[in-house]
């Protein structure tokens, strides 16, 4: 973990020679910034007790603020707050609903302390370094986001030149280290719900990237399978939130999750009706628990596009079927009907599908009963 960061003025740094170094031996960093604290919750910790208290301290509604049980990835009690009355439901959707706008505060707050350190203008760091950002969303147990991201300074034509010399690692550090520390965006409108403003959690990590491993430091392979680990995760495996989106109230108490995530999707229908709040688009985004955002974000410049890789695979589908000129060949124009149906394979999967929609329902089915029973309503 990295000490907080330093305040007051920044140091100013005179431009150096321009270095030689490949794409590898750039300054580049791994980053997580996570959402602050709702509330005390149950964690995992490696075979140790979750929250261990000597004394048998409870919060007002009378529930224990410890917990000396040691969970299990399996445990349903994993990542539930210890006392969901306590819980800032209301903060957690907020954040979530704001999470994107504050990344990006936090990406101009990283610009303009490295234009600082290098003592230029904020608008003429273009003509010395590019700051490229590879950012992948997380949903924790607790069923917040935290952002890993990969930060790496090029030259000013981007991966084709090099930095600045005196656009170093350590540079780098104060720089993110900084943003992370002073980054926040001002809520409107939510004064009434004790919300004004949201931050970055205390969590605040960042490693440099090696091309090798070295130690503690990650190298670039490792990143890249922590990255691939990552978007293969989203609400609904990590938190038990939805993969579809809710349109109603008896949508949220008919879905299978658990209490901890149905309260926040509740939090997010109720907050999304009301007007000061509509342009946040809460019920849109309840089934995502108010986080809006996508799972993997880059900046233009960090590497190819998405639209040239695209055109790419299109122009090789297009280059597979070669025109042949043979008078040998011969081309079939003429189309006729065959029949319609499964193959015997294709009706296997068709039955297993369909068994599974059944047994989905089913689970819905049961969820509902049960929440009527318990009179688990929002």
């Amino acid at each position: 973990m990295l000490s907080p960061a330093r305040g007051g003025h920044l140091p100013a740094r005179s431009c150096g020679p321009v270095r030689r170094q490949g794409l590898k031996d750039r300054p580049r960093l791994f980053v997580t910034l996570t959402a602050p604290s709702f509330g005390p919750v149950h964690r995992l910790l490696d075979g140790e007790p979750c929250r261990p208290r000597r004394d048998d301290p409870r919060c007002e509604h009378g529930r224990r603020l410890g917990c000396g049980l040691v969970h299990t990835e399996d445990d349903p009690l994993a990542g539930l707050p210890l006392c969901p009355d306590c819980y800032d439901y209301v903060g957690h959707v907020l954040w979530h609903a704001h999470a994107g706008r504050l990344w990006d505060r936090f990406t101009t707050a990283v610009r303009r302390y490295l234009a600082s350190a290098g003592g230029i203008p904020r608008s003429k760091l273009g003509d010395h370094l590019v700051v490229s950002f590879a950012k992948v969303a997380e949903f924790q147990r607790r069923a917040a986001v935290h952002f890993h991201a990969v930060v790496r300074l090029d030259g000013p034509d981007g991966p084709g030149s090099s930095a600045p010399a005196w656009a170093t690692e350590d540079v780098l550090l104060d720089a993110v280290e900084y943003a992370a520390a002073s980054t926040f965006v001002t809520v409107p409108n939510s004064g009434a719900y004790g919300i004004e403003r949201v931050g970055w959690g205390g969590q605040f990590d960042a490693h440099p990237i090696r091309p090798f491993p070295d130690g503690d430091v990650p190298s670039g392979a490792a990143v890249a399978g922590y990255v691939a680990k990552y978007v293969t995760k989203g609400a609904a495996e990590t938190a038990g939130g939805l993969d579809y989106r809710v349109t109603s109230l008896e949508d949220i108490r008919a879905a299978v999750v658990n209490r901890h995530v149905r309260a926040l999707m509740g939090t997010c229908w109720r907050l999304g009706g009301l007007v000061e709040l509509e342009h946040l688009r809460l019920r849109t985004w309840a089934h995502s628990l108010g986080y809006r955002g996508h799972i993997l974000t880059k900046s233009r410049r960090y590497s190819t596009t998405y639209g040239a890789l695209r055109e790419e695979r299109a122009d090789h589908r297009r280059d597979t079927v070669k025109p042949v000129d043979s008078p040998n060949t011969v081309t079939e124009s003429a189309w006729r009907y065959v029949g319609s149906g499964y193959t015997p394979g294709e009706a296997g999967i068709a039955l297993g599908i369909a068994e599974d929609h059944a047994q989905s329902l089913q689970l819905a089915r049961e969820a509902r009963e049960d929440a009527q029973q318990w009179g688990e309503w929002l």
